[in-house]
């Protein structure tokens, strides 16, 4: 085993609980003051790690919807990485006419006024400090999903963007499709009756395993990568570590920098569905899973699970394989009178998207109108691109609030991936009372419903329900009068 391993071993060991990673608080000061962007001026945008995800969705969709008409300028790029760095100035000098500065360290962009607004398509361990320091600085942020690396850097984010008065927009971009709004409304008038479950996936398969599709390339070198930088050691972020091509190449596949197939891949599909139902924090959750196939010193599981149950009477359930993927779970809510299945499209970059209503049986729903229905989205250009349209957009009205995927939302995914690899790794099942706060698992979870059951209470609804009772009401048969306790050898209501 090499030292770079001994090293990266020897820290996950005490990032079970997030406990070693570095947080940002204390970090925000007075915010700088954001300038004021008119309706017919530029955003200039200064893009920070334009590697893979950087380079292939953020600098190609800046420079396509500039093409189309945006009034934006990408005007600064920074990456540690001399080739990932050249690559995006290169491109963004023929695609644009603009020839962006370039700065090895971030803080350095950020510290100019040139620049309006930033994207962080760096590694997960970085997302929470550089949108802090971003807001710091007085940029809105457009920062890749996850949102953070840790529950708590979450927490630390959401605080920031509430008192700077600015944008964060997360990059999940599927959220800019109107089908989750469209869903939101059914389930909020009824359509479905109470909701009760959902269940979504994102399976994946490959020769090589997952993230090992990223390329590792000889120009990958300490001369051409600013390695301790890329690691956070002086931030706390991750400790020193010997060079290794794989670290920093397939970073998604190690414990320090990433959250695995939980943060990359389920934050996707969690996403959505969360902001079709309106769910937000859960109330338990426990994850399983493990290395099953992908023995090649990877830390993270090939097959995955968690089940997330929520004090609105839901539940979630997430669960892939890395190492299979011809045969897939399907993306459902499920309700009382009904179901919505999402098909795939929901999650692509595209610019159509469709869902369908499955009702449930008449014997059930009372109803013997309603039938299964297909509902389609179309919108004017690619997801992607309608995903930084609501960002600039939302920075030009001066509404924070108005974007796809707020902090207030990414949060939300990001506790539930995080406590569910917790789970994981450290044998527990987890609890989050309604104010947020999180801890071991018990009897109570189970108590709550059975003392609701016992007073015949009436079921809890997620947020914006405004259907009153409609499908949430069980129909008992006549003979069910007949239970009940016998008192004094005579049978309950004398009957």
């Amino acid at each position: 085993m090499t030292d770079s391993n001994v090293s990266r071993r020897e820290f996950i060991k005490t990032t079970a609980t997030g406990s070693a990673v570095g947080t940002v608080a204390g970090l925000l000061s007075a915010p700088a003051r954001a300038r004021a962007v008119g309706a017919n001026e530029r955003i200039r945008v200064g893009v920070i790690g334009p590697g893979r995800r950087g380079f292939g969705t953020h600098v190609k969709t800046l420079a396509k919807i500039r093409k189309l008409g945006a009034k934006i300028d990408m005007v600064a790029v920074s990456d540690v990485y001399t080739v990932h760095r050249d690559q995006a100035i290169d491109y963004i000098k023929r695609e644009t006419d603009v020839t962006p500065k370039t700065y090895p360290d971030y803080r350095d962009m950020l510290a100019d006024d040139a620049v309006d607004a930033v994207c962080i398509a760096t590694p997960d361990h970085w997302h929470a400090r550089q949108t802090i320091d971003a807001l710091t600085a007085g940029k809105h942020v457009y920062c890749e999903k996850p949102m953070t690396h840790t529950i708590d850097q979450s927490r630390e984010v959401v605080n920031a963007w509430k008192s700077s008065g600015l944008v964060i927009q997360v990059g999940v971009q599927s959220t800019s499709s109107p089908v989750w709004n469209m869903a939101r409304e059914m389930i909020n008038t009824g359509k479905l009756g109470k909701i009760l479950q959902f269940q979504t996936e994102c399976f994946r398969n490959g020769r090589a395993g997952m993230s090992r599709h990223n390329v590792i390339t000889e120009e990958m070198t300490p001369k051409t990568i600013d390695w301790r930088r890329w690691l956070g050691v002086d931030e706390g972020l991750a400790p020193e570590m010997v060079f290794d091509r794989a670290t920093y190449g397939q970073w998604r596949c190690y414990w320090p920098f990433s959250m695995g197939m939980f943060g990359d891949l389920f934050v996707h599909r969690i996403t959505g569905i969360l902001k079709a139902t309106g769910l937000r924090n859960p109330g338990r959750v426990v994850g399983g899973g493990g290395i099953f196939l992908e023995y090649d010193d990877r830390d993270v599981p090939d097959v995955g699970s968690l089940i997330a149950d929520f004090h609105e009477g839901v539940q979630g359930v997430v669960s892939s394989t890395m190492v299979a993927e011809e045969l897939k779970l399907e993306h459902i809510i499920r309700g009382h009178h009904g179901a919505l299945l999402f098909h795939k499209p929901c999650y692509l970059n595209g610019t159509k998207a469709s869902f369908e209503f499955v009702p449930e049986r008449p014997q059930v729903t009372l109803d013997s109108k309603s039938k299964r229905t297909t509902y389609e989205a179309t919108v004017t250009h690619d997801i992607n691109s309608m995903h930084f349209l609501n960002f600039f957009e939302a920075i030009r009205t001066g509404k924070p609030q108005s974007v796809n995927n707020d902090p207030e939302l990414g949060a939300a995914a990001v506790m539930m991936v995080n406590l569910a690899i917790r789970s994981y790794r450290e044998g527990k099942v987890f609890q989050v009372d309604r104010d947020g706060r999180i801890g071991d698992g018990n009897e109570s979870w189970a108590a709550n419903w059975e003392q609701m059951s016992e007073a015949g209470a009436e079921p809890h609804h997620v947020a914006g329900w405004q259907a009153g009772d409609k499908g949430s009401v069980m129909t008992p048969f006549e003979y069910q009068k007949l239970a009940g306790a016998w008192k004094n050898g005579q049978p309950p209501n004398g009957n």
